[in-house]
């Protein structure tokens, strides 16, 4: 494979759809967005929740509270940006599930009881031939390590991957600490960082599984 062909491969490729874009969720953006010599080519958000005082990662990067996390996302973007990035200021439900599409979809949705939710999701890409990935738990501090498992590899005495496999769910990747609001533990940055850079490697490869 000559120079211009490896550099042809290198150009962004594939179409990802990111449910939620709270703190993990603007980390994956971000990680994706920065991809240089690859990553997706077009990145939608779908999220209809606003910047709130406490969301110190979306003021220090220049949002205002009060708006939309996705319309953040775009302006972060700006004219010109080599990637398509959509936000849709929604929150996504048994209603508006066609909005889901593209070649991944990532679930980082938090707040109450979103895995009724998370199932439709993962259902409705599935059967449109996209592939699925989401958390199962993101809480802890220190050096706690953060997994990358497929659903069936992945231990049911976690709640989320019980609830899942006990409504169906197959063929889905699972990215997180495994620590839930049960334990002790907070959310702190560091392991957000590193939850989202795992989880924006493996929507990486599978957009490279996709391709090939």
């Amino acid at each position: 494979m000559d120079l211009a062909e490896m550099e042809k491969r290198k150009a962004p490729w594939g179409d990802v759809t990111l449910i939620g874009l709270g703190r993990l969720g603007l980390r994956t953006a971000l990680n994706l967005m920065q991809a240089h010599r690859g990553g997706p080519s077009r990145i939608t958000a779908i999220d209809e929740q606003t910047i709130s005082p406490d969301d110190l990662i979306f003021r220090s990067l220049g949002g205002i509270v009060g708006e939309y996390k996705v319309s953040f996302l775009e302006k972060l973007a700006g004219r010109g940006f080599g990637r398509d990035i959509q936000g849709i200021p929604l929150y996504i439900s048994e209603e508006n599930l066609d909005l889901i599409r593209g070649d991944v979809v990532c679930i980082e949705i938090a707040g109450g009881d979103t895995l009724p939710v998370t199932v439709q999701i993962i259902r409705h890409a599935q059967k449109n031939g996209i592939a699925t990935i989401s958390t199962m738990g993101v809480f802890g501090v220190g050096d706690v390590p953060v997994r990358v498992l497929e659903i069936d590899e992945a231990d049911i005495k976690n709640p989320i991957v019980d609830y899942l496999r006990q409504n169906g769910v197959k063929n889905h990747r699972l990215v997180g600490t495994g620590k839930l609001i049960r334990d002790w533990e907070p959310v702190i940055p560091p392991v957000l960082d590193r939850v989202s850079l795992a989880m924006a490697s493996e929507i990486l490869k599978m957009l490279h599984e996709k391709r090939s």
